[in-house]
């Protein structure tokens, strides 16, 4: 995946924001020695991938892991409700 520096920026993001907001991004751009738009991206950036991250995980506990390993280890046999959706599957994916 390619980061935000290394890549062509030609897409915007525009948002609405008050003006206490906006002295304050300022403020904490200027106090890191970026931009506002560097500040905003760096920050906005690392907030998206924590929060896809955090949705794209699977979170277990103890039983949860144990259930989930042993359906795997010992997987149970299709049955007539699993096969018929298996088939409708099938067609709908032959037929495209």
């Amino acid at each position: 995946m390619a980061t935000a520096n290394s890549t062509s920026k030609t897409a915007r993001i525009e948002t609405r924001v008050s003006q206490e907001q906006k002295e304050l991004i300022e403020r904490a751009a200027a106090f890191s020695g970026r931009t506002v738009s560097e500040f905003v991206l760096t920050h906005v950036e690392v907030a998206a991938k924590k929060v896809i991250d955090e949705h794209e995980k699977l979170h277990l506990d103890q039983a949860q892991s144990r259930i989930l390993v042993d359906a795997l280890l010992a997987p149970k046999k299709p049955n007539k409700k699993l096969k018929l959706a298996m088939e409708d599957y099938h067609k709908q994916v032959e037929s495209r």
